[in-house]
């Protein structure tokens, strides 16, 4: 196989990683709190000693895009949304972990879960707990949960200090690494969830553009090796 070859070989494997992260994110669409994912693709350009270059593409760097997602009315009291920076903190069995997805529930035992059953922290990293016998349950911009007025605790809202090096776990969960501090005047909203922040006719049209170029790579290595089984044909007859 030619260097022309290797480099049409490893554009197609990164057109196929971004396929499926492309199908990912419209499988996602009515995902709450899913952000959109996509791929960067790098060169490497080298000179040859016969005054021209090779250069070789390959995708290894995964972008999560972290724009906002419309928020949707849903007048649930439990239903939160963030509007502008800042995540939800959760407690999973791997660890803490930060959400956008704030479709929670109450659990059995009281406590503000997740829809897969992970703990919902207060800011100082405790979970979140709502008594039985609390009623007309508000919850402030600054995550602060009142029943009837009094306060009865705090959602944490955090903001990682290298947004850029988040680590996605999960659909909507994210691991940060570098840490995060307190969000600095989170506006929550209650009875609303943030929708996934995808662009449905760009990621389709962006499929096709996939798909099309995909198509191009394996029509160019086919002609490649029907060339090379002739030259090989011709050599040794």
């Amino acid at each position: 196989m030619g260097i022309t070859d290797y480099t049409t070989l490893s554009r197609q494997q990164g057109l196929m990683r971004e396929m499926r992260m492309v199908a990912n994110n419209i499988a996602n669409m009515a995902t709450t709190g899913y952000r959109q994912q996509g791929v960067v693709f790098s060169e490497y350009v080298r000179q040859t000693d016969r005054d021209g270059s090779v250069a070789m593409s390959a995708s290894h760097v995964r972008n999560t895009s972290f724009a906002q997602g419309s928020l949707t009315r849903t007048g649930g009291q439990l239903d939160l949304a963030i509007e502008g920076d800042g995540f939800f903190l959760v407690q999973t069995p791997a660890g803490e972990r930060l959400t956008r997805a704030g479709n929670f529930a109450s659990s059995a035992a009281g406590d503000l879960v997740t829809q897969d059953g992970h703990l919902v922290l207060d800011s100082g990293g405790a979970a979140v707990f709502i008594p039985p016998d609390a009623t007309d349950l508000a919850i402030g911009q600054d995550g602060t949960i009142s029943s009837n007025g009094a306060p009865i605790g705090q959602i944490g809202i955090v903001q990682p200090l290298e947004p850029g090096a988040l680590i996605r776990e999960g659909g909507v969960l994210f691991r940060a690494e570098a840490g995060y501090d307190p969000a600095e005047a989170p506006r929550v909203r209650q009875g609303f969830v943030e929708s996934a922040n995808v662009d449905p006719i760009l990621q389709i049209a962006r499929m096709i553009e996939v798909q099309r170029a995909y198509e191009m790579g394996q029509n160019f290595l086919q002609r490649e090796d029907e060339r090379v089984r002739a030259a090989i044909k011709s050599l040794i007859t």
